[in-house]
């Protein structure tokens, strides 16, 4: 539905015909951490994220699965590879 409290025109996953149904009642603005993110909406009443409600609990433990400029930086820690059990797969049962 439309947004009709904080993002006033936007399309929102928690609006319902009685309200916004977020705990809180509203939207929350977006943290530091959401900077650079494609995911942030301008609008008079400030800046929010477009995917989720309150961005500073997606970043409470961790880097928020939404964030687009964050992904890189996690994909780049997986492509360390440990080359003594790469070695030891590679060698395995052979005829």
């Amino acid at each position: 539905m439309i947004c009709a409290t904080v993002k006033v025109g936007a399309e929102c996953g928690f609006m319902t015909k009685a309200g916004c149904g977020f705990n809180g009642g509203s939207c929350q603005q977006i943290v530091e951490q959401c900077e650079g993110c494609q995911r942030v909406m301008e609008l008079p009443a400030g800046r929010y994220c477009n995917s989720y409600p309150n961005p500073s609990l997606k970043w409470k433990t961790s880097t928020c699965n939404f964030a687009t400029h964050a992904k890189q930086a996690a994909q780049a820690q997986q492509a360390k590879v440990n080359p003594l059990k790469a070695s030891k797969r590679g060698s395995g049962k052979k005829k």
